[in-house]
């Protein structure tokens, strides 16, 4: 995630049509986004959609986490938990958007909870 406030309020103000609620507040966003696993530049293994919050922490950083929109089945676990151990740093994806720029580092918690944080050079 950008440390910029300002892609945070470029989050929270771009429209969307996947439900996602926006605060008064510029600096939060709350919806939903996808993860894409790319091999490459031309490859995308997978993609998962998640509902996310985005936050401006006091320090201008920004946070996020998130959870699968839906259960992942057991082909969908076994393929998740494949490339979380291979790498776990997905490309984020936000509505309106084709192909996602930020890369972030996912950590996935004991109950399903996604942590991420942005991905360092």
């Amino acid at each position: 995630m950008s440390k910029d406030p300002e892609a945070a309020k470029a989050y929270a103000t771009q429209p969307s049509g996947l439900g996602a609620v926006h605060s008064d507040r510029v600096d939060r966003f709350a919806g939903q986004a996808r993860l894409e696993w790319w091999a490459n530049q031309a490859i995308c293994l997978e993609m998962y959609d998640i509902d996310i919050t985005v936050a401006v922490d006091t320090g201008g950083e920004l946070r996020a986490t998130g959870r699968h929109t839906s259960t992942l089945d057991a082909t969908q676990r076994e393929g998740w938990d494949f490339l979380m151990e291979m790498d776990p740093h997905f490309s984020i994806t936000f509505p309106g958007e084709d192909r996602g720029g930020i890369m972030v580092r996912v950590v996935e918690a004991d109950d399903g909870t996604l942590s991420l944080t942005e991905a360092q050079d």
